[in-house]
């Protein structure tokens, strides 16, 4: 199958790229443009798989570029999104310019080509603090950041897309990925890498929000799953491993997987505005397991542990971890 992915160059996108080939699909890859020529984690996979991507360089917000380079194309992963909450509150018009109007881009192109699925990219963010756990696909939604209001407003014009035009669109909603590319932007790499570095006083912003965290194989593994699968057309799908854990006994966890002590020093610069963080995300992924066959491998206290194991080791190795500006705070 000939398959288009935006967004190919960032964390999730990279490791679904990784995938598609090893599956045999051939892949184009959005990576966007830059004047330095560079394609971002894709540049990290194995030599034998790199060769066999199709790499275009452009901008998700250009309906033009999006158009020429998505024709003969079976299958849309639509990935590419501003991801840094923080940053949206510094500069909203770009995730609005980015996320919604980049979302309306690649519908268009679809509808144009008549592709035969665009599978959508969601975020748990969406939710917002939760009324009720689990939380399934019926939960409200609240923007309680920029970031999360983007993407609603991407959600929706995609669903517009489904039920107005008959549009293939499957919409799939991870809850907070972790492993081994993810940016320092996140929870789970800021603190393996702060302790990587050696540091015994980490810096982090609130501890009582929990979160259901799910390893990129598993988010990797539920986009996979959408591929093909009719009865997921204009569905909302989340892709989560329905176990939370608090941010304070993540850094113990972290901790304790990686063999060191550390005490933790809260950031003011690291804290959402109080009426923006969310409190707590736990997924209900019964709809997953119905639709699209999935389950999380890596589920509960163990399976999270040994995730994070996984991504320790990753964070360890020194070409990896130079990578990482573990003395700075980048939103």
């Amino acid at each position: 199958m000939k398959v288009f992915v935006t967004g190919a160059d960032g964390f999730i996108g990279s490791h679904l790229t990784e995938k598609l080939v090893k599956e045999g699909h051939k892949v184009k890859a959005l990576s966007q443009y830059n004047s330095f020529g560079f394609n971002g984690w894709l540049e990290t996979i194995p030599k034998e798989i790199l060769n066999e991507i199709e790499i275009v360089n452009g901008d998700i917000r250009d309906c033009h570029f999006i158009r020429n380079v998505s024709k003969d194309q079976d299958t849309i992963f639509h990935l590419a999104a501003l991801i840094a909450i923080p940053f949206s509150y510094v500069a909203p018009n770009s995730y609005i310019e980015t996320n919604i109007t980049g979302t309306l881009n690649v519908l268009e192109a679809a509808k144009l080509h008549n592709i035969s699925q665009v599978i959508h990219t969601s975020t748990s963010e969406v939710y917002g603090t939760a009324d009720y756990v689990p939380i399934n696909e019926a939960h409200p939604l609240k923007g309680q950041s920029p970031y999360s209001a983007s993407k609603i407003g991407a959600d929706q014009i995609a669903y517009s897309y489904y039920s107005s035009f008959e549009a293939p669109v499957s919409i799939i909603r991870p809850f907070n990925t972790y492993g081994p590319r993810q940016s320092a932007r996140a929870v789970i790499p800021t603190i393996i890498s702060q302790i990587a570095a050696g540091n015994e006083m980490i810096k982090l912003g609130s501890l009582t929000p929990t979160r259901d965290f799910n390893f990129v194989e598993d988010t990797v593994n539920g986009f996979f799953s959408a591929l093909g699968k009719e009865q997921s057309f204009g569905e909302v799908i989340n892709v989560g491993s329905g176990f939370e854990i608090s941010i304070k006994k993540l850094v113990e966890a972290i901790a304790e997987s990686m063999g060191k002590k550390v005490t933790v020093e809260e950031d003011q610069q690291r804290l959402r505005p109080k009426k923006s963080e969310v409190e707590r995300l736990l997924a209900c992924n019964k709809k997953a397991k119905e639709i699209l066959d999935w389950s999380p491998k890596y589920a509960g206290r163990e399976g999270l542990i040994q995730g994070l194991g996984i991504t320790a080791d990753w964070f360890q190795q020194p070409e990896n971890l130079q990578r990482y500006k573990t003395d700075k705070y980048n939103i």
